[in-house]
């Protein structure tokens, strides 16, 4: 029996659908079936929104606006760890670019590292059957809930409670693997879970790589379009980086670089997350708007803050120094977008480069 919310959530389906569409982010007419055929409000039936000052809000069915706020194009909180985010709903639109840059066909066979809801699950299992789709998800408490959805839209992909960075060695060789998280690193155990000449879909960064695997390496370029992910963790953390506290020791020297350079300048802040990677930022902004410090910080204890004119800095990395380094690489090469970037992936590491892999970017990995 059809109730009023399934036949209301049908109508914002399609709209949301329609909307991808004509913003040219849908190009792909069997995933628009998938997407006016998946219900994602069955995956979130509650979440948390931001409020006007920036404090979450809880947010169940009852609510008069839950359903148009599950199909908007926004990605949704839905586990909170502490007030920190630990899980969420990607908003569909991205969801949508990877999949599509997940090139999947009938018959290929799909590892999705972090189930989360299971929404994702749910899509690749419509798209390809629920016996092609294997999704790997951290914490055991989300990895049972999204079980449970997945059964409930009829959808039975092979639900596993662990970690993700070691893929599933059971069901290789896999023709696809994307992630839903953030990494910093392609792990090593995915290249050897793909087959050669399938593809890994990644968020790296504050981007997302497509690569294709050749036997024991992978490579590839950023997609250009932005993504924004929790970083992947280990079950009963938040994988944020702990403030280490401002040093008392300091190593401090003048700095001329534009705050508002890391502030405010998206694309710097991508080159930013491949050159420091696993390093958080935070700005402070003047009753005027304008940026009059920025800090970082690294898991590793790395810290560093700009105010002033001068940097202060402390911990295993200079991080003021990598940052000045990639500023000077981004400025030298007029600002290139995140397609110009790229990732070469083998066994012993990994080379994030600028237009080749003969041209590596400076790093400060921790």
């Amino acid at each position: 029996m059809t109730t009023d919310t399934d036949e209301r959530a049908r109508q914002l389906r399609t709209a949301l659908a329609d909307a991808l569409e004509a913003s040219g982010q849908l190009r792909d007419r069997t995933w628009r079936r998938v997407f006016e055929t998946v219900p994602r409000h069955a995956f979130v039936p509650e979440f948390w929104t931001l409020t006007a000052d920036g404090g979450p809000e809880h947010v169940t069915a009852t609510a008069p606006d839950w359903l148009e706020l599950v199909y908007a194009d926004e990605a949704l909180a839905t586990q909170m760890t502490d007030g920190i985010a630990t899980s969420s709903s990607t908003a569909p639109g991205l969801m949508l670019g990877m999949l599509q840059a997940l090139d999947v066909d009938d018959g290929h066979r799909v590892l999705e590292v972090a189930t989360g809801t299971g929404y994702n699950a749910g899509l690749l299992a419509e798209r390809l059957g629920s016996h092609q789709v294997v999704t790997v998800e951290v914490d055991p408490a989300l990895a049972r809930l999204a079980g449970t959805r997945l059964r409930g839209c009829g959808y039975t992909p092979l639900v596993i409670a662990g970690d993700g960075r070691d893929g599933h060695p059971g069901r290789a060789p896999y023709d696809r693997l994307i992630a839903t998280c953030g990494f910093t690193t392609i792990p090593a155990p995915w290249l050897e879970q793909v087959r050669p000449g399938g593809l890994i879909v990644c968020p790296l960064g504050w981007g997302t790589v497509r690569l294709v695997v050749d036997d024991d390496r992978a490579e590839g370029h950023f997609l250009s379009t932005g993504s924004y992910f929790m970083t992947v963790r280990d079950a009963g953390t938040t994988g944020t980086a702990k403030h280490p506290g401002r040093p008392s020791v300091t190593t401090d020297r003048a700095t001329t670089l534009e705050l508002t350079a890391l502030a405010d300048d998206e694309g710097f802040r991508f080159m930013l997350s491949l050159a420091v990677p696993d390093t958080a930022f935070a700005s402070e902004r003047g009753d005027d708007g304008q940026v009059t410090a920025v800090e970082l910080w690294g898991a590793d204890g790395a810290w560093a803050r700009a105010e002033g004119g001068t940097v202060r800095q402390a911990g295993p990395r200079m991080l003021w120094d990598a940052v000045e380094a990639a500023h000077e690489v981004y400025a030298e090469h007029g600002k290139p977008a995140r397609d110009r970037f790229g990732v070469t992936v083998t066994a012993g590491g990994q080379l994030i480069w600028l237009d080749s892999p003969n041209k590596p970017i400076p790093q400060a990995a921790p």
